[in-house]
């Protein structure tokens, strides 16, 4: 299959990953340097072995001195049984170490995401980056656990041997000097031609992850559309381009490996020769042959192995680049140096001459002024797209205006503190989130000190507390993922009920209730304006119908409030929101 060098992504900085990766190992470095010291003595052990072997030898040449050769026999024998236990103690102690690193990995990547803006998420697709803390960090687990000992190995087997073949025969050593360099050009060469094939392998999986992710998720609305069959192509799009990728990397790394043996091997044969020469004109013992021979392929041996495991290699730091990039990712604005807590004394929101876009080409909100006075209810209408959710948006500082200011009590939100502008805050998407546990603790996510009695009364102002009743464990019933063994106007309440516990001064309802029917609404409707009596609410809505209660209206047109005032005063009015109004009983 030819290669696809147009799809290649070429790595950043391999060092620069490296570095970054030994950091996260010396956070246990007392299992690094056990792990060390075990691999050295253990290493040094096994290069001992030959040159006793060479020893041996030579004391059956003539005369057979079974005294002579059963004391170095004993001599291997000790150091062996030693190698294998140091070489176990080493293994355990990588292990040990590989999880507390990739552990280490996945806690940072993890509260990366917390830290992230909003708009990282709205960037990127849920599963590539699932991809980064489940088949990146996996795969860097591997490596460390199996190749890191190799790698600490080949490194003191290679210089022990040649140090060893050095002093045994010089001239013997002549014969690496060509095949040698020609392995590690060799090597080095797949080396490049390898590393971006592995990046792009680990990308093409998180794209297939994603996808696999989103359509699962979605999988009604496919059915519902009879749209399998183009799934099903789309999939086969990305599936191929998956083990394309992933044939290419594994199809150079499998031929490194045999090319790299050969080499060796040629070697092998030219010191076999040689060495003969040597001892035909008696420069050189049997047993220093036999000797250099185990060295020689001790020598090579690792040169092999470090090209068997260089796929393996390549992968990990394909993964962890992939891993480090994000962690380098640009985190949501910090607190200004001052930032003092946000002190609510009535709930007043003033947006004064904001201007918003999420990307310079289309500007979303354009001289955006109102005033929301203390206790108010205000709706804020507009058809799809027209900045409704945006304005919420920027006042929970989920994004930052390019131009003007929003103050809550005449304190400007900029210069406050994140966490104290978002406990003010309490809000209701239209998308609901559930996640693994009981209603009592979903209902309570936002107050977890919140007893069973105070989460039975939010639960009742919602009119759900009968409902939950029914069920077979009552408050106790444990909600599977996302909330699938409810109905979405269940799941919606339970959201409402989590919020009218939150003890907060603003309440935002982003199209709260609309998963629910219009006798429902109205009953939580009602509920909610008793709960956030002299509180400061933002509802966006789409039915009209039941906003009518509201202090203001403001109607929203491409980014701009064209209207405002009270259900009658813009009725009355005629304008654009009387509309809106009538278009929906048409």
């Amino acid at each position: 299959m030819p290669l696809r060098n147009e799809n290649i992504q070429k790595p950043k900085n391999t060092g620069k990953t490296l570095r970054t990766l030994f950091r996260y190992m010396l956070k246990s470095w007392p299992l690094l340097l056990g792990a060390l010291i075990a691999t050295v003595v253990s290493n040094v052990c096994q290069l001992i072995g030959p040159r006793l072997c060479g020893y041996a030898i030579d004391a059956t040449v003539g005369h057979v001195n079974f005294e002579l050769v059963f004391y170095y026999a004993k001599q291997m024998l000790v150091l062996y049984i030693v190698s294998a236990v140091l070489g176990y103690v080493c293994a355990l102690l990588v292990l040990f170490l590989s999880q507390r690193t990739v552990r280490a990995m996945r806690d940072d990547v993890f509260a990366k995401f917390m830290r992230m803006p909003v708009d990282y998420f709205d960037r990127h697709m849920t599963g590539d980056m699932l991809s980064h803390i489940s088949y990146d960090i996996d795969t860097i687990n591997e490596s460390l656990s199996n190749d890191l000992v190799q790698i600490l190995t080949s490194i003191i087997t290679v210089v022990g041997a040649f140090s060893m073949m050095v002093r045994i025969s010089p001239l013997l050593v002549i014969v690496f000097i060509f095949t040698v360099p020609l392995s590690v050009l060799f090597t080095r060469t797949m080396t490049r031609k390898i590393r971006p094939l592995y990046k792009k392998r680990s990308a093409s999986l998180g794209q297939l992850n994603a996808f696999v992710e989103e359509h699962v998720s979605g999988l009604k609305i496919t059915r519902a559309y009879h749209r399998e069959d183009a799934v099903l192509d789309r999939f086969d799009e990305r599936n191929e381009d998956a083990v394309t990728s992933y044939y290419n990397a594994e199809y150079y790394a499998s031929v490194t490996g045999p090319s790299v043996n050969f080499i060796n091997n040629l070697s092998l044969t030219l010191v076999s020769v040689f060495g003969a020469l040597l001892f035909l004109g008696g420069k050189l013992s049997l047993g220093n042959i036999s000797s250099f021979v185990l060295y020689s392929r001790k020598f090579s041996g690792p040169i092999n192995e470090a090209a068997n495991i260089f796929s393996e290699l390549q992968s990990a730091m394909a993964a962890a680049e992939r891993v480090f990039t994000l962690l380098e990712e640009d985190e949501e604005i910090a607190d200004p140096n001052g930032a003092k807590p946000l002190v609510l004394t009535g709930g007043q929101v003033e947006f004064k001459d904001i201007c918003f876009h999420y990307v310079p080409e289309r500007e979303i909100l354009k001289n955006v002024n109102l005033t929301a006075p203390s206790g108010s209810v205000i709706a804020i209408v507009g058809p799809t797209g027209s900045g409704k959710t945006t304005i919420v948006n920027l006042l929970m500082r989920f994004y930052d205006p390019q131009k003007g200011t929003i103050v809550i009590d005449g304190q400007d939100i900029a210069a406050v503190t994140h966490e104290s502008l978002r406990n003010a805050l309490t809000m209701v998407l239209q998308e609901t989130w559930l996640f693994n546990g009981t209603i009592h603790d979903n209902i309570a996510y936002g107050t977890p000190n919140a007893d069973r009695a105070q989460v039975i009364e939010a639960a009742k102002k919602t009119h759900i507390h009968e409902m939950i009743t029914r069920l077979p464990h009552g408050y106790d019933t444990f909600i599977t993922e996302d909330g699938v063994n409810l109905s979405k106007g269940q799941k919606q309440l339970i959201t409402i009920a989590r919020a009218m516990l939150r003890p907060a001064g603003l309440l935002i309802l982003d199209e709260a209730t609309s998963n629910v029917d219009i006798r429902t609404e109205v009953l939580i409707r009602r509920a909610m304006l008793d709960l956030m009596a002299g509180k400061t609410c933002f509802v966006i809505a789409h039915r009209l119908s039941t906003i009518r209660s509201a202090d203001c209206i403001l109607a929203v047109k491409d980014g701009e409030i064209v209207e405002k005032g009270t259900h009658d005063e813009l009725m009355a009015a005629g304008g654009y929101y009387a509309e809106l109004f009538n278009a929906q009983f048409i």
